[in-house]
Formats: structure tokens, C-alpha cells, sequence
């Protein structure tokens, strides 16, 4: 039993070293390698070397090409969008200031013999005013008529009218 474990061993490396061994004997020449053949001639018996170019097949490159870790997906790339410049108009809009609606409500007036006094209500206040008066440093009365009052607005001094009574 002994002499069949020790030829199985053999036939085994046997069989490694001649796999081992075989791809150099079936590789063929790189470019540019020349094979020097001898010939012996009959009529000279002389040894002369005789040279053969052999031409091998270019070896294809088969080292990858692109990133072989780029992200890929089956959605479609996203389209980006067109931008359409407008011209931008550098003019700024100016607003004209102008002056708060009037607060106060006509209620009445008393004319005394030498002053004409006025009733004006906002909200819940009620104030008597003359000619020349200043309403909440906001409003300065410039007038009274038979038919209107004439206020300014400070902050802004614009002029305002508020109707005061009838021509009749």
C-alpha cells in the first residue's frame, strides 16, 4: 500500500511540473525578438545561422477603461433649465408722500362774537379747536370758514380741507 500513496504523489508532481513548465514552451516570441535557427548544409557540412523574423499578434490592451466606481443609474440624466436674462430696469419708483386720511369727523361749531370755534370727534375724543391750533403736534389748523376748515398735516406739511357746514 505503501508503493501505490508514494506513485500517486509522483504521477501528482509529475502532472504540477509539466503545467508549470508547458506555458513556457507554447508562449510565443514578443515583438521584436528574433529566432536564430541552425541549418547544417549537405554539400559544406558547415553550421550557418539563419535568422527569421516572427511577426506576434499585438496583445490587446484589457485594463478597464473609465472609472470603474462612477455612479450609475437608470433614470435619465436631469435636463437643465434655460436661463433668459430680462433687461432690469434701474429706475426705482418713487412714491410721492402723502398724507394720512384725515381722522377727524365735523360735529359742530360755535361762533362767538369774535371767534369762530370748531367741534371735531376722533374716535372718542373730542376736540375744540380755533384758528392757529396744533391737534396732537400732527395737525395744525390754518383756517375756518363758513363752509370748510383748513388743517396741515406737520410731517409732511401738506394742506387737507374737511367741510365744516353749508353755504346756506
Amino acid at each position: 500500500m505503501n508503493t501505490k500513496r508514494v506513485a500517486g504523489w509522483v504521477a501528482f508532481f509529475g502532472v504540477a511540473a509539466a503545467l508549470a513548465w508547458l506555458p513556457e514552451f507554447l508562449q510565443q516570441p514578443e515583438d521584436g525578438e528574433l529566432n536564430v535557427a541552425t541549418v547544417a548544409t549537405p554539400a559544406k557540412s558547415k553550421k550557418t545561422a539563419v535568422t527569421a523574423s516572427v511577426k506576434a499578434a499585438p496583445i490587446k490592451d484589457l485594463s478597464p477603461s473609465g472609472d470603474l466606481f462612477a455612479a450609475r443609474s437608470w433614470k435619465a440624466a436631469p435636463q437643465l433649465a434655460s436661463v433668459t436674462e430680462q433687461p432690469v430696469n434701474l429706475t426705482p419708483v418713487v412714491q410721492i408722500p402723502s398724507a394720512p386720511p384725515m381722522p377727524f369727523q365735523f360735529v359742530g361749531k360755535l361762533h362767538d362774537r369774535s371767534d369762530l370755534q370748531v367741534f371735531l370727534q376722533s374716535g372718542e375724543k373730542i376736540y375744540v379747536v380755533r384758528k392757529g391750533d396744533v391737534i396732537d403736534d400732527t395737525w395744525r389748523i390754518e383756517g375756518i370758514s363758513e363752509v370748510e376748515l383748513s388743517l396741515v398735516y406737520l410731517p409732511l406739511h401738506l394742506a387737507q380741507t374737511l367741510s365744516v357746514g353749508s353755504t346756506q
